[in-house]
């Protein structure tokens, strides 16, 4: 019989710490995130979908032992739907993010049709609509016909492959391809508002990580296909964790080094584009940080 063994495969052991790793290096950038919550680099871009993209790549990192050990009805059915709804709420995080970028931008101009978007609720909204719509999908699926354990006892003569059936290739697929859409419209999108001024400009490190996550998935959708066994299990661990990674690298790395080793940027000044020779007017920027600060005091309040 063969799978992913946690006795007998080394694979197992390693992605086991590579994940548990993820996770820790992530919960110490969570904790950064929460010493230094009161700096501009931190309120910059609502630091609140900042923290729910960290506990959704928290929970793809720990997803990846659903993926190990015998396989069962239940893991099967949790392992395909978990990662699917973590990701798009990662993605749907990155979306709001851009969105609320572009939209300050765009409602600079007197009587901009835009402003009436600039709310506290929209980055919300983003998020419940595209993971909502995600869910939902998983729902149906589990609903018509669930994923479950099966016996492969064909494709290597002597071995019993030990594994999930997918139970309806259309909504497997269904749920990637909403996945890969979510991930194509954030990375077109912070693409188009990359251009931003250099001290506010947190679209390009999207863009790196959409980049990262989508070449992670497209590369491996057809190693997936051609590949059996616990092999084809190992490429969708790779998959997970190598997105999960890109995203985290791509997106918080930056914003850590500033707060931990270059604190002197971590101020208001240098966050409005203040330079020497004078300070830039960058409507947009205040608005953002009017909006965070309006944000806070609605909670405290």
């Amino acid at each position: 019989m063969e799978f992913i063994s946690y006795q007998n495969d080394t694979i197992a052991s390693a992605f086991s710490c590579v994940s548990v790793f993820g996770c820790l290096v992530t919960g110490f950038i969570f904790g950064i995130f929460i010493s230094y919550q009161d700096t501009p680099i931190v309120k910059a871009n609502n630091r609140n979908l900042s923290y729910l993209l960290l506990v959704s790549i928290i929970l793809s990192f720990l997803s990846v032992f659903l993926f190990l050990g015998r396989p069962n009805d239940v893991t099967c059915r949790l392992r395909e739907t978990s990662f699917g709804i973590f990701f798009s709420v990662a993605v749907s995080s990155l979306l709001a993010k851009t969105v609320m970028v572009c939209v300050a931008f765009k409602s600079t101009k007197p009587g901009s049709p835009w402003r009436k978007w600039l709310s506290v609720k929209l980055p919300y909204a983003i998020v419940s609509l595209c993971s909502s719509f995600q869910a939902l999908i998983c729902i149906i699926w589990l609903s018509i016909s669930p994923p479950f354990q099966d016996l492969d006892t064909d494709s290597y003569p002597g071995k019993i492959i030990i594994q999930c059936n997918e139970g309806s290739d259309i909504w497997f697929y269904s749920m990637l391809g909403y996945l890969g859409l979510l991930a194509a419209v954030s990375l077109v999108l912070a693409f188009m508002v990359r251009t931003l001024p250099d001290s506010f400009n947190e679209a390009k490190y999207i863009t790196f990580s959409m980049l990262v996550f989508c070449s992670v998935w497209i590369s491996m959708i057809p190693a997936y296909l051609s590949t059996r066994g616990k092999n084809m299990v190992a490429v969708e661990i790779f998959a997970v964790m190598a997105s999960s990674a890109g995203l985290l690298g791509c997106v918080f790395f930056p914003k850590c080094f500033i707060v931990l080793f270059k604190s002197e940027l971590n101020r208001k000044a240098d966050l409005l584009g203040k330079r020497k020779e004078g300070l830039q007017n960058i409507n947009p920027l205040i608005m953002v940080i009017k909006y965070e600060n309006k944000t806070n005091y609605i909670k405290r309040n």
